[in-house]
Protein backbone atom coordinates (compact mmCIF):
# COMPACT_ATOMS: atom_id res chain seq x y z
CA UNK A 1 0.00 0.00 0.00
CA UNK A 2 2.99 2.46 1.21
CA UNK A 3 4.67 1.28 -2.23
CA UNK A 4 1.31 2.20 -4.19
CA UNK A 5 0.98 5.76 -2.72
CA UNK A 6 4.24 6.55 -3.50
CA UNK A 7 4.06 5.77 -6.94
CA UNK A 8 0.39 7.34 -7.59
CA UNK A 9 2.03 10.99 -6.42
CA UNK A 10 0.25 14.18 -8.00
CA UNK A 11 2.37 14.20 -10.55
CA UNK A 12 1.90 11.24 -11.81
CA UNK A 13 -1.91 11.30 -11.74
CA UNK A 14 -1.95 14.75 -13.37
CA UNK A 15 0.25 12.34 -16.25
CA UNK A 16 -2.44 9.85 -16.65
CA UNK A 17 -5.19 12.28 -16.60
CA UNK A 18 -3.71 14.48 -19.19
CA UNK A 19 -3.40 11.11 -21.16
CA UNK A 20 -6.67 10.21 -21.01
CA UNK A 21 -8.11 13.73 -21.04
CA UNK A 22 -6.46 13.24 -24.87
CA UNK A 23 -7.54 10.07 -25.48
CA UNK A 24 -11.16 10.84 -25.03
CA UNK A 25 -10.76 13.93 -27.05
CA UNK A 26 -9.22 12.25 -30.04
CA UNK A 27 -12.03 9.43 -29.58
CA UNK A 28 -14.70 12.10 -29.63
CA UNK A 29 -13.36 13.63 -32.96
CA UNK A 30 -13.07 11.03 -34.81
CA UNK A 31 -17.07 9.74 -33.52
CA UNK A 32 -18.16 13.87 -34.40
CA UNK A 33 -20.34 13.65 -37.29
CA UNK A 34 -22.77 16.46 -36.67
CA UNK A 35 -21.01 17.70 -40.33
CA UNK A 36 -20.81 21.32 -38.86
CA UNK A 37 -16.86 21.21 -38.95
CA UNK A 38 -14.36 19.76 -40.92
CA UNK A 39 -13.21 15.84 -41.08
CA UNK A 40 -11.63 15.03 -38.41
CA UNK A 41 -7.97 13.52 -39.31
CA UNK A 42 -4.79 13.07 -38.18
CA UNK A 43 -4.13 17.03 -37.78
CA UNK A 44 -6.81 17.73 -35.84
CA UNK A 45 -5.78 14.69 -33.52
CA UNK A 46 -2.63 15.88 -32.79
CA UNK A 47 -4.10 19.39 -32.33
CA UNK A 48 -6.73 17.71 -29.61
CA UNK A 49 -4.35 16.19 -27.87
CA UNK A 50 -2.07 19.09 -27.73
CA UNK A 51 -4.80 20.86 -26.19
CA UNK A 52 -5.02 18.28 -23.18
CA UNK A 53 -1.31 17.34 -22.56
CA UNK A 54 -0.41 20.43 -21.12
CA UNK A 55 -2.65 19.97 -17.63
CA UNK A 56 0.14 17.09 -16.70
CA UNK A 57 1.81 20.08 -15.30
CA UNK A 58 -0.90 21.77 -14.07
CA UNK A 59 0.02 22.03 -10.55
CA UNK A 60 3.63 23.46 -11.29
CA UNK A 61 2.55 25.94 -14.12
CA UNK A 62 -1.90 26.29 -14.21
CA UNK A 63 -1.31 30.01 -15.95
CA UNK A 64 1.35 28.69 -18.06
CA UNK A 65 -0.82 25.67 -18.76
CA UNK A 66 -3.92 27.30 -19.33
CA UNK A 67 -2.42 29.79 -22.33
CA UNK A 68 -1.02 26.20 -23.60
CA UNK A 69 -4.32 25.13 -23.87
CA UNK A 70 -5.81 28.62 -25.20
CA UNK A 71 -3.22 28.06 -28.22
CA UNK A 72 -3.74 24.99 -29.24
CA UNK A 73 -7.73 25.41 -28.58
CA UNK A 74 -7.75 28.58 -30.81
CA UNK A 75 -5.57 26.66 -33.48
CA UNK A 76 -7.88 23.49 -33.80
CA UNK A 77 -10.91 26.24 -33.80
CA UNK A 78 -9.30 28.27 -37.01
CA UNK A 79 -8.79 25.26 -39.18
CA UNK A 80 -12.27 24.41 -38.61
CA UNK A 81 -12.15 21.82 -36.36
CA UNK A 82 -14.65 20.87 -33.72
CA UNK A 83 -13.63 22.43 -30.21
CA UNK A 84 -16.37 21.14 -28.06
CA UNK A 85 -14.22 17.88 -27.97
CA UNK A 86 -11.11 19.12 -26.63
CA UNK A 87 -13.07 20.90 -24.17
CA UNK A 88 -11.95 18.73 -21.04
CA UNK A 89 -8.39 19.51 -20.62
CA UNK A 90 -9.18 23.70 -21.07
CA UNK A 91 -11.98 23.13 -18.21
CA UNK A 92 -9.41 21.63 -15.86
CA UNK A 93 -6.47 24.12 -16.72
CA UNK A 94 -9.32 26.63 -15.88
CA UNK A 95 -10.44 25.16 -12.65
CA UNK A 96 -6.71 24.95 -11.57
CA UNK A 97 -5.95 28.70 -12.27
CA UNK A 98 -9.18 29.32 -10.11
CA UNK A 99 -8.16 27.05 -7.08
CA UNK A 100 -4.78 28.29 -6.91
CA UNK A 101 -4.87 32.15 -8.27
CA UNK A 102 -6.00 34.98 -6.72
CA UNK A 103 -9.21 36.37 -8.11
CA UNK A 104 -8.21 39.25 -10.21
CA UNK A 105 -6.08 37.05 -11.95
CA UNK A 106 -8.63 34.52 -12.58
CA UNK A 107 -10.62 37.14 -13.91
CA UNK A 108 -8.04 38.38 -16.32
CA UNK A 109 -7.56 34.99 -17.66
CA UNK A 110 -10.73 32.57 -17.48
CA UNK A 111 -11.84 36.13 -19.82
CA UNK A 112 -11.03 34.85 -23.14
CA UNK A 113 -12.61 31.85 -22.92
CA UNK A 114 -16.27 32.91 -23.85
CA UNK A 115 -14.96 34.99 -26.55
CA UNK A 116 -13.27 31.12 -28.24
CA UNK A 117 -16.67 29.46 -26.99
CA UNK A 118 -18.81 32.81 -28.98
CA UNK A 119 -15.92 32.86 -31.91
CA UNK A 120 -16.30 29.24 -32.86
CA UNK A 121 -19.74 28.99 -32.47
CA UNK A 122 -20.65 31.61 -34.60
CA UNK A 123 -17.89 30.68 -37.34
CA UNK A 124 -19.63 27.54 -37.30
CA UNK A 125 -23.13 28.61 -37.56
CA UNK A 126 -23.42 26.14 -34.21
CA UNK A 127 -26.50 28.19 -32.34
CA UNK A 128 -27.64 31.76 -32.09
CA UNK A 129 -24.90 34.08 -30.09
CA UNK A 130 -27.23 34.43 -27.01
CA UNK A 131 -26.99 30.93 -26.36
CA UNK A 132 -23.61 30.56 -27.47
CA UNK A 133 -22.96 33.65 -25.18
CA UNK A 134 -24.71 32.25 -22.62
CA UNK A 135 -22.88 29.01 -22.61
CA UNK A 136 -20.06 30.89 -22.90
CA UNK A 137 -20.55 32.85 -19.93
CA UNK A 138 -22.35 30.46 -17.74
CA UNK A 139 -19.90 27.35 -17.69
CA UNK A 140 -16.46 29.65 -16.97
CA UNK A 141 -18.79 30.64 -14.16
CA UNK A 142 -19.23 27.74 -12.39
CA UNK A 143 -15.58 26.51 -13.01
CA UNK A 144 -14.51 29.67 -11.65
CA UNK A 145 -17.13 28.61 -8.40
CA UNK A 146 -15.61 25.17 -7.80
CA UNK A 147 -12.32 26.51 -8.23
CA UNK A 148 -12.45 29.52 -5.86
CA UNK A 149 -14.38 26.78 -3.43
CA UNK A 150 -11.29 24.34 -3.87
CA UNK A 151 -9.17 27.33 -2.72
CA UNK A 152 -11.07 28.52 0.21
CA UNK A 153 -11.06 24.54 1.39
CA UNK A 154 -7.43 24.41 0.93
CA UNK A 155 -6.83 27.48 2.65
CA UNK A 156 -9.50 26.69 5.93
CA UNK A 157 -7.29 23.18 6.02
CA UNK A 158 -4.34 24.84 6.32
CA UNK A 159 -5.12 27.22 8.76
CA UNK A 160 -6.66 24.57 10.91
CA UNK A 161 -3.35 22.55 10.73
CA UNK A 162 -1.57 25.54 11.19
CA UNK A 163 -3.61 26.03 14.64
CA UNK A 164 -3.25 22.47 15.72
CA UNK A 165 0.40 22.86 15.40
CA UNK A 166 0.13 26.12 17.39
CA UNK A 167 -2.03 24.44 19.78
CA UNK A 168 0.45 21.51 20.44
CA UNK A 169 2.98 23.95 20.61
CA UNK A 170 1.74 25.81 23.43
CA UNK A 171 0.49 23.06 25.52
CA UNK A 172 3.94 21.67 25.44
CA UNK A 173 5.58 24.92 26.66
CA UNK A 174 2.90 25.39 29.40
CA UNK A 175 3.52 21.72 30.79
CA UNK A 176 7.10 22.20 30.38
CA UNK A 177 6.40 25.30 32.92
CA UNK A 178 3.92 23.73 34.49
CA UNK A 179 6.76 20.50 35.39
CA UNK A 180 9.47 23.21 35.28
CA UNK A 181 7.81 24.98 38.81
CA UNK A 182 6.84 21.22 39.95
CA UNK A 183 10.87 21.03 39.76
CA UNK A 184 11.28 24.15 41.48
CA UNK A 185 9.41 22.28 44.43
CA UNK A 186 11.52 19.41 44.81
CA UNK A 187 14.96 21.50 44.75
CA UNK A 188 13.59 23.70 47.41
CA UNK A 189 12.45 20.84 49.17
CA UNK A 190 15.79 19.21 48.67
CA UNK A 191 17.55 22.64 49.95
CA UNK A 192 15.44 23.14 52.72
CA UNK A 193 16.80 19.24 54.06
CA UNK A 194 20.36 20.31 53.39
CA UNK A 195 19.90 23.46 55.33
CA UNK A 196 18.42 21.73 58.19
CA UNK A 197 20.95 19.03 58.22
CA UNK A 198 24.09 20.95 57.79
CA UNK A 199 22.75 23.25 60.91
CA UNK A 200 22.40 19.80 62.61
CA UNK A 201 26.18 18.45 61.80
CA UNK A 202 27.51 22.33 62.52
CA UNK A 203 25.87 21.85 66.25
CA UNK A 204 26.94 18.39 66.85
CA UNK A 205 29.97 18.34 65.09
CA UNK A 206 32.40 18.15 68.74
CA UNK A 207 29.70 16.51 70.66
CA UNK A 208 28.44 13.62 68.54
CA UNK A 209 30.84 12.98 65.55
CA UNK A 210 28.32 10.11 64.27
CA UNK A 211 25.69 12.05 64.03
CA UNK A 212 27.52 14.83 62.67
CA UNK A 213 28.82 12.22 60.05
CA UNK A 214 25.50 11.09 59.35
CA UNK A 215 24.05 14.47 58.58
CA UNK A 216 26.58 15.68 56.59
CA UNK A 217 26.26 12.20 54.44
CA UNK A 218 22.45 13.52 53.97
CA UNK A 219 23.47 16.22 52.83
CA UNK A 220 25.67 15.26 50.01
CA UNK A 221 23.04 12.56 48.89
CA UNK A 222 20.06 15.56 48.58
CA UNK A 223 22.58 18.13 47.07
CA UNK A 224 23.07 15.58 44.34
CA UNK A 225 19.54 14.62 43.61
CA UNK A 226 19.06 18.55 44.05
CA UNK A 227 21.85 19.03 41.34
CA UNK A 228 19.84 16.49 39.09
CA UNK A 229 16.71 18.27 39.60
CA UNK A 230 17.48 21.84 38.60
CA UNK A 231 19.59 20.38 35.44
CA UNK A 232 16.38 18.82 34.80
CA UNK A 233 14.83 22.03 35.51
CA UNK A 234 17.16 24.09 33.23
CA UNK A 235 16.72 21.94 30.52
CA UNK A 236 13.25 22.58 30.27
CA UNK A 237 13.50 26.63 30.81
CA UNK A 238 16.12 25.97 28.16
CA UNK A 239 13.45 26.83 25.28
CA UNK A 240 12.59 30.46 26.46
CA UNK A 241 8.78 29.83 27.25
CA UNK A 242 8.76 33.45 28.58
CA UNK A 243 8.87 35.04 32.10
CA UNK A 244 7.64 34.09 34.99
CA UNK A 245 3.88 34.53 35.87
CA UNK A 246 4.04 36.27 39.44
CA UNK A 247 3.15 32.79 41.22
CA UNK A 248 5.31 32.12 44.09
CA UNK A 249 5.83 28.62 44.43
CA UNK A 250 5.64 26.53 47.46
CA UNK A 251 8.47 24.68 49.28
CA UNK A 252 6.24 21.77 50.66
CA UNK A 253 7.06 18.33 48.64
CA UNK A 254 5.94 17.84 45.38
CA UNK A 255 3.78 14.13 45.22
CA UNK A 256 5.57 10.95 45.72
CA UNK A 257 4.26 7.16 45.43
CA UNK A 258 3.20 7.39 49.02
CA UNK A 259 0.62 9.37 48.08
CA UNK A 260 -0.79 7.44 45.39
CA UNK A 261 -3.08 5.48 47.68
CA UNK A 262 -5.07 8.90 48.76
CA UNK A 263 -5.34 9.36 44.75
CA UNK A 264 -6.84 5.62 44.57
CA UNK A 265 -9.56 6.53 46.93
CA UNK A 266 -10.49 9.95 45.22
CA UNK A 267 -11.13 8.08 41.84
CA UNK A 268 -12.77 5.55 43.43
CA UNK A 269 -14.94 7.81 45.73
CA UNK A 270 -15.83 9.44 42.01
CA UNK A 271 -17.24 5.97 40.40
CA UNK A 272 -13.86 4.15 39.27
CA UNK A 273 -12.99 0.77 40.83
CA UNK A 274 -9.19 0.50 41.22
CA UNK A 275 -7.09 -2.21 41.72
CA UNK A 276 -3.22 -1.97 42.66
CA UNK A 277 -0.76 -4.57 42.05
CA UNK A 278 2.96 -4.11 43.03
CA UNK A 279 5.53 -6.06 42.03
CA UNK A 280 9.68 -6.23 42.58
CA UNK A 281 11.03 -4.80 45.44
CA UNK A 282 9.92 -1.30 45.84
CA UNK A 283 13.28 0.66 46.39
CA UNK A 284 14.29 4.64 47.29
CA UNK A 285 13.05 6.48 44.32
CA UNK A 286 14.30 10.00 43.89
CA UNK A 287 11.84 12.42 44.46
CA UNK A 288 11.49 13.58 40.85
CA UNK A 289 11.11 10.24 39.75
CA UNK A 290 8.33 9.66 42.24
CA UNK A 291 6.75 13.05 41.16
CA UNK A 292 6.73 11.71 37.23
CA UNK A 293 5.30 8.50 38.36
CA UNK A 294 2.10 9.81 40.43
CA UNK A 295 1.90 12.67 37.93
CA UNK A 296 1.12 10.14 35.17
CA UNK A 297 -0.79 8.04 37.23
CA UNK A 298 -2.90 10.77 38.24
CA UNK A 299 -3.62 12.07 34.42
CA UNK A 300 -4.12 8.42 33.69
CA UNK A 301 -6.98 7.70 36.41
CA UNK A 302 -8.21 10.96 35.03
CA UNK A 303 -8.57 10.12 31.79
CA UNK A 304 -10.73 6.83 32.74
CA UNK A 305 -12.77 9.37 34.36
CA UNK A 306 -13.99 11.23 31.84
CA UNK A 307 -13.46 9.21 28.64
CA UNK A 308 -13.83 5.70 29.87
CA UNK A 309 -16.43 5.16 32.77
CA UNK A 310 -17.92 3.33 33.89
CA UNK A 311 -14.53 1.25 33.89
CA UNK A 312 -12.11 -0.58 36.13
CA UNK A 313 -8.61 1.08 36.49
CA UNK A 314 -5.65 -1.18 36.99
CA UNK A 315 -2.27 0.39 38.31
CA UNK A 316 0.72 -1.51 38.14
CA UNK A 317 3.99 -0.67 39.81
CA UNK A 318 6.88 -2.75 38.99
CA UNK A 319 10.34 -2.58 40.63
CA UNK A 320 13.20 -3.78 38.81
CA UNK A 321 16.67 -3.47 39.22
CA UNK A 322 17.60 -0.35 37.27
CA UNK A 323 14.27 0.25 35.83
CA UNK A 324 10.65 1.36 37.22
CA UNK A 325 7.45 0.70 35.15
CA UNK A 326 3.84 2.19 36.07
CA UNK A 327 1.08 1.00 33.80
CA UNK A 328 -2.80 1.99 34.01
CA UNK A 329 -5.02 -0.06 32.43
CA UNK A 330 -8.98 0.32 32.03
CA UNK A 331 -11.42 -2.10 30.58
CA UNK A 332 -13.90 0.95 29.56
CA UNK A 333 -15.07 2.05 25.80
CA UNK A 334 -13.24 5.39 24.78
CA UNK A 335 -16.58 7.30 23.09
CA UNK A 336 -13.95 9.59 21.09
CA UNK A 337 -10.84 8.10 20.61
CA UNK A 338 -7.97 11.46 18.95
CA UNK A 339 -7.37 11.53 15.56
CA UNK A 340 -4.20 10.49 14.06
CA UNK A 341 -1.58 13.35 15.08
CA UNK A 342 -3.93 15.08 17.71
CA UNK A 343 -3.01 13.92 20.83
CA UNK A 344 -4.51 15.22 23.85
CA UNK A 345 -2.76 17.91 26.18
CA UNK A 346 -2.54 15.35 29.21
CA UNK A 347 -0.77 12.72 26.61
CA UNK A 348 1.61 15.62 25.87
CA UNK A 349 2.64 16.45 28.90
CA UNK A 350 2.95 12.52 30.16
CA UNK A 351 5.00 11.96 27.18
CA UNK A 352 7.38 15.76 28.22
CA UNK A 353 7.97 14.13 31.58
CA UNK A 354 8.65 10.66 30.37
CA UNK A 355 11.66 12.17 28.20
CA UNK A 356 12.51 14.32 31.18
CA UNK A 357 14.01 11.26 33.08
CA UNK A 358 15.26 9.24 30.42
CA UNK A 359 12.16 7.20 30.19
CA UNK A 360 9.00 6.22 27.58
CA UNK A 361 5.35 6.46 27.55
CA UNK A 362 3.05 4.53 25.44
CA UNK A 363 -0.80 4.67 25.14
CA UNK A 364 -2.34 2.90 22.84
CA UNK A 365 -6.26 0.73 22.84
CA UNK A 366 -6.29 -2.78 24.12
CA UNK A 367 -7.49 -5.73 21.27
CA UNK A 368 -10.05 -6.61 23.62
CA UNK A 369 -11.74 -3.24 24.65
CA UNK A 370 -10.06 -1.18 27.25
CA UNK A 371 -7.21 1.68 27.41
CA UNK A 372 -3.66 1.58 28.76
CA UNK A 373 -0.68 3.76 29.27
CA UNK A 374 2.47 2.44 30.22
CA UNK A 375 5.51 4.77 32.25
CA UNK A 376 9.64 2.75 31.55
CA UNK A 377 11.75 5.05 33.76
CA UNK A 378 15.40 3.76 34.00
CA UNK A 379 17.02 3.88 37.42
CA UNK A 380 20.91 5.06 38.09
CA UNK A 381 22.20 2.14 40.32
CA UNK A 382 23.48 -1.20 41.32
CA UNK A 383 21.73 -4.47 41.31
CA UNK A 384 19.39 -3.96 44.57
CA UNK A 385 17.37 -1.60 42.19
CA UNK A 386 17.90 1.59 44.64
CA UNK A 387 18.39 4.42 43.06
CA UNK A 388 21.66 7.08 43.71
Amino acid sequence: MRTMRAVLTPSVLDVALAAGLAAVGVLQGFDDDSGRWRDYDALGAALSALVSLPVAARRRQPVAVLLACYAFWVWQIALGYNPAVTTYGVLLAMYTVAATQPGWRTAALLAPAPLIWVGAGVHAHAGSVAGLLLQGLVVPAVVWKVGDGAKQLAHANGQLHRDREERTRRAVADERMRIARELHDVVAHHMSVIAVQAGLARYVLRADPGTAEAAIGTVLDTSAEALDEMRRMLALLRVGTGADDGRTAGYDPAPRLSDLPELYERVRAAGVPVRVVVTGVPGSLPPGVQLCAYRVVQESLTNVLKHAAPATATVTLDHRPGRFTATVRDDGARAAPPAAGQAGHGLIGMRERAMLYGGTLDAAPLAGGGFEVRLVLPLRGEGDGRAR
